[in-house]
């Protein structure tokens, strides 16, 4: 690596640990992530064991979040959920920026009639909400995870094609794209190496903030009975379970309602602070 390259390595470090929300929002989502990943290995009880005895206990040393209705760990069952909250995100995410950047580029680069029918399509797709067309899909298929990461994923198919398309339109006509195409460079070149490199910080802020709003969609989708089913531990699940119990068992409600409202605020502010660190306007 050249010196230049490290210097500049290094500038960007030094201002993505100056960026006070980046920070916040960095040390908050690898929380998350280390949580996730030392739940596949070891949790503190079994999240599926239940204790008639145990049930809807407060927080003691056995249980340091208690138990639900069925005398189950909700500490374990809050880890496993950081799992599936991960697991829906990233997937959902890659579903919705997979497909849409391929039409964006499609309709950006080429225009046309191509450009006409993707965006008409998009604009179908955009036209209903995204969770209402999240309880569509996973109506009219059986309700499951895989079917909440779908329908999830489609809903963001029109962000990532518009953001793409706006990019790909923008950058087409500059002066190096010109320059190249007249050099004989062919399409598939001047994509993959000219244009589509310059489309990638946006899209990679975009990706960042649409993870947050395919947790919460997971979770209103399992609230409502539609996303991840009993008896695996699901956020959106166990605050529906704890509705029930409000009044006589109010921790069986904070800790994953907890764990959701900072999971969403990490990733905002990691978004936010990607944003501004990627802005080349701001690199001064």
């Amino acid at each position: 690596m050249s010196e230049a390259a490290q210097a500049g390595g290094s500038r960007q470090w030094r201002r993505a640990r100056r960026h006070v929300t980046f920070a916040i929002g960095l040390a908050i989502t690898a929380m998350l992530v280390l949580t996730a990943a030392l739940s596949l290995t070891y949790t503190p009880r079994d999240p599926l064991e239940m204790s008639m005895e145990g049930r809807l206990q407060g927080p003691s040393r056995a249980h340091p979040f208690g138990t639900d209705q069925f005398g189950r760990d909700l500490l374990s069952r809050v880890m496993i959920g950081s799992v599936t909250s991960i697991l829906v995100g990233v997937i959902a995410v890659g579903i919705g920026m997979g497909l849409g950047v391929l039409l964006g580029m499609l309709s950006g680069y080429f225009g046309g009639w191509l450009d006409e029918v993707f965006m008409r399509l998009m604009d179908a797709v955009q036209g209903f909400p995204a969770i209402l067309s999240a309880l569509l899909i996973t109506a009219v298929f059986r309700p499951s995870v895989a079917m909440t990461m779908v329908a999830i994923g489609v809903s963001f198919l029109p962000v990532f094609a518009r953001l793409t398309r706006a990019s790909f339109l923008e950058l087409r006509d500059r002066e190096f794209v010109l320059a190249a195409r007249a050099l004989g460079a062919r399409d598939a070149t001047l994509v993959g190496r000219h244009i589509f490199p310059n489309t990638v910080p946006p899209l990679i802020v975009q990706a960042t903030i649409s993870f947050p709003v395919a947790i919460l969609a997971e979770a209103a989708l399992s609230y409502l009975g539609l996303g991840t089913q009993p008896p695996h531990p699901s956020w959106g699940l166990m605050l529906r379970e704890a509705q029930a119990f409000l009044s006589m068992s109010p921790w069986f409600a904070i800790f994953p309602g907890t764990a959701i409202a900072s999971t969403v605020l990490g990733l905002n502010l990691l978004g936010d602070g990607l944003r501004d660190l990627l802005d080349p306007k701001l690199a001064g």
